[in-house]
């Protein structure tokens, strides 16, 4: 039966009906006859008889237009992405009514939380695990909706397809939706077989443009702990099969991890702990569908699927030519999967890890992983065929935001912003009311030392004016290079998710021209890196770098300046003092000659942008002061500032408004009573009705 049926926002899904006993999902269904097309009467969303069009490759359309057309939207910074809404208990639910039998034959479905996605949207295919539901990536429904045209590979119970006829299967697919979009990548997330399943497609498939997520491959399979489990089952007899699922639980997931999905982690930790058991217990009763998703048959040709498809993927990866990222878990009982990834990645042209050292064999399942943001952190989410930082931005979602506050919560409460800013009159207030509520806007200012401001900066953008101001940064952050050598998710990756970008003259053309927030440091690394004694010195180059772009744009230039760095941590060893050190010398040397040169052809101090970390010696906190100074603006001075002169004129004003705020600022912090931490910590204890301590009087 084919029907058109409402999502979750009201916007249209088209597909089939798996039964009608499933009010959560719709079905696509690829098993039609191939290349062929099916006519058929439906309902339309406002019950009115419509002619609904499905064809072989999942694609519909209704009334003439299809589901691309319908309900797009932009979404803007702190959107809902659902996170924590859905947890184990509902896929374990929802599992009981997937397992029925239907007498169908592998298939794919688009859940009806994905809703449609934005304007231009890749597809994703979903590649499930041992269990074959295709409900693995329920946590992330919503957000990856927004992003990616979904399809979800069902694989019934009792379905013994061979795993060569799903690799055809899926193939069939992957080429369909070439043909409609192809300048557009596809991606395969494939979940533990499903890893090994997209691999294999991949590698049959090296001139399409895929991009392979892979959570805990079982390319790995040989080294499982699942291989004792052979002898054992072919031995267990039939009154002891309830056993399977327990024995499966032990190995598959990390129960405290899912029980903590949707537990807001700002609660007092008495009130995380009750939650977390309320929701352990309510996951036990359910454990006994394991034994009806993958009851002992089915679990014996499970593990020889698995066999098949580990030997298949490892003898073909040499011919794998997709970007891949892999989702590795530390406390994976099931594969080796941290071991396999290192293999992995040395094996494959094009692949990066990221590592979750907490996190067992059913990650997508687990708490702290947002897939989507794993995708944004990593830069590996795009439209065509090359990543634009601009075009491809998706702002970060009120779940990321929550998640930064509570992982800097703290620093942000050990340094207690004080935010001021100046009105067009040249008035000085508290807060942000002073920067532009309309972009273009570029926030140019001073870098403190390893850009300690940042943080503070964009989450208080966020809180007051629900703005997010996208960091120009060096072009290092974004090499192979950057990331960690523990290849875990990093405070880089999470600027990347709040949208910092490489500096580059057409990027900067990119945002002013899109009227985003922008914030550029002229100093770079030289300011942020600087020596001791060159605390709050500006380190800018002798010609204006981004004034006459600006003024193209009619962009707003908000000068600004920041002052606390003293106040948190000590200089004790510089880049002097590291080219002092034997061996140390020659390892920074060599680290910054691999890695991008920025500001080659100038001269004096600025062209020393050399990268390394500082050593600090921590302070009981002071506080955090910034002034943003008056506005001001370049529209209708496009003209004037062509030529060079009024274009460096404008840029010594900047520079010395930027200079003018620090002064002021080292000058009233000393008139604050609340700098130091221990009092603003005594004034909270007794005044808890507002956040912040009151500081210098303005």
């Amino acid at each position: 039966m084919v029907s058109v049926v409402k999502n979750l926002r009201g916007s249209p899904c088209f597909g089939f009906n798996l039964e009608k006993r499933l009010p959560r999902f719709r079905v696509r269904v690829s098993s039609v006859s191939e290349g062929k097309s099916v006519l058929v009467d439906g309902v339309g969303v406002n019950g009115e008889k419509s002619k609904v069009f499905g064809e072989g490759n999942g694609r519909v359309v209704l009334n003439g237009k299809s589901g691309k057309d319908i309900g797009r939207k932009k979404l803007e910074p702190l959107w809902d992405d659902g996170y924590g809404n859905r947890t184990v208990k509902d896929y374990l639910e929802l599992a009981e009514e997937f397992i029925k039998p239907d007498g169908g034959p592998p298939r794919w479905f688009c859940p009806v939380e994905c809703g449609e996605p934005m304007e231009n949207a890749p597809v994703l295919l979903f590649l499930p695990g041992m269990d074959g539901l295709g409900m693995g990536l329920i946590l992330h429904h919503k957000a990856l909706g927004e992003a990616f045209e979904v399809r979800c590979l069902h694989i019934p119970v009792r379905d013994k397809t061979p795993f060569e006829d799903l690799v055809t299967f899926v193939e069939y697919s992957l080429r369909s939706e070439y043909a409609a979009s192809p300048n557009k990548p596809i991606y395969l997330v494939g979940d533990s077989f499903g890893g090994s399943l997209a691999l294999a497609v991949a590698s049959r498939n090296p001139t399409l443009d895929l991009v392979l997520i892979l959570a805990n491959p079982a390319t790995s399979f040989g080294r499982s702990q699942l291989q004792p489990i052979f002898p054992l089952l072919e031995a267990l007899p039939e009154e002891l099969q309830v056993a399977v699922p327990y024995l499966l639980s032990g190995i598959m997931g990390d129960p405290m991890k899912m029980a903590m999905v949707n537990i807001d982690k700002s609660l007092p930790r008495a009130i995380i702990t009750e939650k977390m058991s309320t929701n352990l217990t309510a996951l036990l009763p359910l454990l006994s569908s394991m034994s009806d998703i993958i009851p002992k048959d089915t679990l014996l040709w499970k593990l020889k699927l698995l066999r098949s498809a580990a030997s298949y993927a490892n003898s073909r990866l040499h011919a794998v030519t997709a970007e891949v990222l892999i989702l590795a878990s530390g406390n994976d009982n099931m594969l080796p999967s941290k071991d396999e990834a290192q293999r992995l990645s040395t094996s494959l042209r094009n692949c990066k890890i990221c590592y979750f050292k907490d996190n067992g064999h059913t990650v997508l399942l687990e708490d702290d992983v947002n897939l989507l943001t794993i995708i944004k952190g990593n830069c590996k989410y795009r439209r065509s065929r090359k990543h634009d930082f601009i075009k491809d931005f998706i702002p970060p979602s009120m779940s990321e935001y929550k998640k930064a506050v509570e992982t800097y919560g703290s620093y942000r409460y050990y340094v207690s912003p004080v935010m001021l800013s100046t009105m067009p009159d040249g008035k000085i207030v508290r807060g942000l009311a002073g920067v532009p509520s309309e972009g273009p806007v570029l926030l140019v200012g001073y870098h403190m030392l390893m850009g300690t401001e940042l943080v503070p900066l964009a989450l208080e953008f966020l809180r007051e004016k629900k703005v997010l101001v996208r960091g120009l940064t060096h072009p290092a952050l974004f090499t192979q290079q950057a990331a960690s050598s523990s290849n875990e998710f990093s405070f880089f990756d999470l600027m990347k998710v709040f949208g910092a970008l490489p500096v580059t003259p057409s990027n900067i053309f990119k945002l002013f021209s899109s009227k985003s927030y922008g914030l550029l440091y002229p100093g770079g690394a030289r300011e942020a890196l600087h020596r001791k004694g060159e605390e709050y010195k500006l380190f800018w180059p002798d010609q204006p770098e981004f004034v006459r772009m600006a003024a193209k744009f009619g962009t707003t230039i908000v000068p600004f300046g920041v002052v606390g760095e003293d106040d948190v941590a000590e200089l004790v060893l510089d880049y002097n003092d590291y080219m002092r050190i034997p061996v140390i010398n020659d390892l920074i040397k060599k680290s910054n000659d691999e890695s991008i040169r920025l500001r080659t052809d100038m001269g004096g101090e600025i062209a020393n942008q050399d990268l390394y970390f500082p050593g600090l010696l921590p302070k009981i906190p002071g506080r955090f002061y910034f002034l943003f100074g008056k506005p001001i603006e370049t529209k209708g001075r496009e003209t004037v500032l062509k030529n060079r002169d009024s274009a460096n004129e404008l840029y010594l004003q900047i520079k010395s408004e930027v200079e003018d705020n620090i002064a002021y600022l080292l000058k009233k912090r000393k008139e604050d009573p609340y700098r130091n931490i221990v009092d603003r910590t005594i004034y909270r204890a007794f005044d808890t009705s507002i956040d912040e301590a009151p500081s210098f009087e303005v």
